[in-house]
């Protein structure tokens, strides 16, 4: 029944912090410290039930990704954006890439080093310093639309994201951020974020889950299925919401959330 628990806190916390630039990563991180529930198992668990949160996207942004196929473009749709077809299979692509190569190559140096609160602490105050900084970058800057989005900048938010593969400096903050400094808007570079965090999020779930399958008891599957459902319905609600926010204020306020919660998340699991 505990673990059962800890799957629904775990799933919440996925759900509410995977799209928005705060780093699902490391709260889950420093959430199951608190819980003690660490360990191989633990970092699987944190990795598989983003794919809940990744099936909100594909639920919430159904029409632009059917928009993907060269064939099948609904006609109720306005076309004619750089993300329609095999364009935007390519910009997808560009993006997705780059952290796919340095994930794989990394991925155990990743997670021997950095899936600890200390590594996540830094990150999100560092993070937060970032985003700052690149508000005030973009202060009264033109910006483009999601439908006018080039191959160089989906290739350039393709490498920010890199910088996510360090626990707590968010895939989120980095690939928004990066959106927004490459000439998008906030709307837009959060919804590209959204898209490309698809292929990426599937690619380390199931290569997590094929390592982990032969070890997997029927307790862990269950705990797996709690969070994959929790966190698929919280991420929905908070998906809308993030984009109605943005729609108002900047990311200041994630900004310095992070920056507070950094040394409190350092504090509370130091010992």
């Amino acid at each position: 029944m505990q673990s059962l628990a800890i799957a629904i806190v775990l799933g919440i916390i996925e759900g509410l912090t995977e799209f928005i630039p705060v780093s699902s990563t490391g709260h889950l991180i420093v959430a199951g410290n608190l819980l003690g529930f660490v360990g191989e198992k633990a970092a699987t668990f944190e990795v598989a039930i983003q794919l809940g949160a990744v099936l909100s996207v594909l639920v919430l942004y159904r029409e632009r990704f059917l928009r993907l196929l060269p064939r099948e473009r609904p006609q109720s749709l306005v076309l004619g954006s750089t993300l329609d077809g095999w364009d935007g299979v390519l910009r997808i692509a560009a993006a997705t890439l780059p952290a796919l190569v340095a994930g794989y190559l990394g991925h155990g140096l990743i997670k021997r080093h950095l899936f600890n609160p200390t590594a996540v602490s830094l990150a999100l105050a560092a993070g937060g310093a970032a985003l700052l900084l690149v508000e005030r970058h973009i202060r009264n800057r033109p910006s483009a639309s999601l439908n006018s989005l080039t191959l160089g900048q989906a290739l350039g938010i393709g490498l920010f994201q890199i910088l996510a593969l360090w626990p707590g400096t968010s895939r989120a903050a980095a690939t928004i951020a990066g959106g927004m400094l490459l000439g998008l808007d906030r709307k837009a570079a959060a919804e590209f974020s959204f898209l490309i965090a698809v292929p990426v999020m599937i690619a380390a779930t199931g290569y997590d889950l094929m390592k982990m399958s032969e070890t997997l008891s029927a307790t862990d599957a269950a705990q797996l299925g709690i969070g994959f459902v929790v966190s698929f319905l919280v991420a929905l609600l908070t998906i809308r919401a993030f984009i109605r926010v943005l729609n108002r204020w900047s990311l200041a306020p994630f900004a310095w959330y992070r920056i507070v919660v950094a040394p409190i998340f350092y504090l509370i699991t130091r010992g």
